[in-house]
């Protein structure tokens, strides 16, 4: 039986459970942790400490010219991109400077749940996007001492920000890789988070944020609401968490494990705290674009390759297309799979062969479009 598949981001623990995998190598990064002193956020509320914990693989070569940035996706940790790291695979450590950064919000990096009053809990102020490129932007020039990057690779919030750094700081890297995720949240995706929020905070016990302990109900509904958006209708049809799964699953027994462990031990500010950056996400927000997002896609330089999932319910195919229309040197390439939005971090074995073929491709800058949307 294949082993459990391993994406990285405690959201994705329950999926890990029951998806189809391969196995991973032992490859794991060096933890790190970068203090910022008196961190001013969008929202104008200093931090008076901001940690970014952070992990590296490999070593920065010479000429200063192998780094490769992978900013977390939604409560993530430094180990998410296991389906791309490692000999064999699209990025090797052998070669490249990794350098995967963690978002506030976490529960590692600053986050509602890890910083002393007044910011503590509910009063810790909401960090953006562009506040986590900004933090990781300092990380790499002050401490990492990197002066260019040769990629900003992201899945999901981390597919958010690479899309930013490549507005913010265009010509900081050679090129970009996102997958399913986008350079704005949407009306229709704004709606889901605050569905999610709306059945977390619903819970008595959460109080206004000021829990004594988790809102156990408020975390269960919210695993609810977020189950159902994660997979396609064709997944679950098909009965596709069948795969990799022990011969005893049942439906009740995954949507239960769904229910009950989908993002363990997570804390219910944290998991707003992250889902308030989600929503505010907009690169056209960024100084100078005055909110025009077609605008801010037409300054990106550099390289993108895009890739949706063809079938991912938070990050639509259709947005990617729209957004693609507007940059100028991009490839567009949606995941053909059945596997919704973690189609993106190679949760099927064939996600996986198929995004470490074309980000190796495109890395050696070989890279061409396709507009095949064939499911698999």
């Amino acid at each position: 039986m294949l082993k459990p598949i391993i994406i990285g981001a405690l959201l994705l623990f329950a999926i890990l459970q029951i998806s189809p995998a391969r196995a991973d190598d032992d490859v794991k990064p060096t933890q790190h942790e970068f203090i910022i002193k008196n961190f001013r956020t969008e929202s104008g509320v200093v931090l008076p400490e901001a940690h970014i914990v952070y992990g590296t693989y490999g070593h920065l070569n010479a000429a200063g010219d192998n780094a490769v940035l992978l900013p977390s996706h939604y409560m993530a940790d430094m180990n998410g991109y296991g389906w791309l790291v490692g000999p064999g695979k699209a990025l090797d450590p052998n070669k490249l400077y990794l350098v995967t950064s963690e978002m506030f919000g976490n529960g590692r990096s600053s986050s509602p749940s890890n910083t002393p009053e007044p910011l503590h809990g509910p009063r810790f102020p909401v960090t953006t996007i562009r506040d986590n490129v900004e933090a990781v932007h300092q990380l790499l020039t002050e401490e990492l001492h990197v002066k260019h990057l040769k990629a900003v690779i992201g899945f999901s919030m981390g597919a958010q920000q690479a899309f930013q750094w490549a507005v913010s700081y265009p010509d900081y890297m050679d090129r970009i890789v996102a997958t399913s995720g986008a350079a704005k949240t949407y009306g229709h995706g704004i709606v889901r988070l605050e569905g999610q929020i709306a059945a977390l905070t619903a819970d008595p016990a959460f109080a206004d944020g000021d829990y004594k302990a988790e809102p156990k109900k408020g975390i269960e509904a919210f695993s609810m609401v977020w189950t159902g958006w994660l997979f396609s209708q064709e997944w679950w049809r098909k009965e596709l968490w069948r795969e990799g799964a022990p011969k005893d699953i049942t439906f009740e027994k995954t949507v239960e494990n769904f229910r009950t462990n989908f993002i363990p031990g997570a804390d219910a500010n944290n998991l707003i705290l992250q889902m308030r950056a989600w929503e505010k996400h907009d690169v056209g927000a960024t100084p100078g674009f005055h909110g025009d997002v077609e605008a801010a896609l037409r300054s990106i330089k550099v390289p993108v390759l895009y890739m949706p999932s063809a079938t991912d319910l938070y990050f639509p195919v259709e947005d990617a297309r729209y957004e693609a229309a507007f940059i100028r040197h991009c490839t567009l390439l949606p995941i053909p799979s059945l596997w919704g939005h973690p189609a993106g971090a190679g949760a099927s074995p064939a996600d996986g062969k198929f995004l470490n073929q074309h980000v190796a491709a495109f890395m050696a800058g070989k890279a061409r479009a396709s507009r095949s949307l064939r499911r698999t």
